[in-house]
């Protein structure tokens, strides 16, 4: 067996083996809370929570007809 065949059967069964995104999942949640946790951190740092809180209130009383 040429080294070109041992490398290409690795490359395909790397790519269709069971294995084949093994932790990409936990690295796309990382990932995900850490642009969350910023964006939180952005929204106190500025101070929009009570802008964001008091815009959300006013847009449910304006649906159900309340205040």
């Amino acid at each position: 067996m040429s080294k070109f065949d041992s490398w290409k059967r690795t490359v395909v069964s790397r790519m269709r083996g069971e294995t084949r995104d093994a932790g990409a999942g936990f690295v796309e949640y990382a990932g995900l809370m850490i642009i969350i946790a910023g964006i939180f951190t952005l929204i106190d740092s500025l101070g929009l929570d009570n802008l964001i809180s008091t815009a959300i209130l006013n847009a449910v009383n304006d649906v159900i007809g309340g205040g």
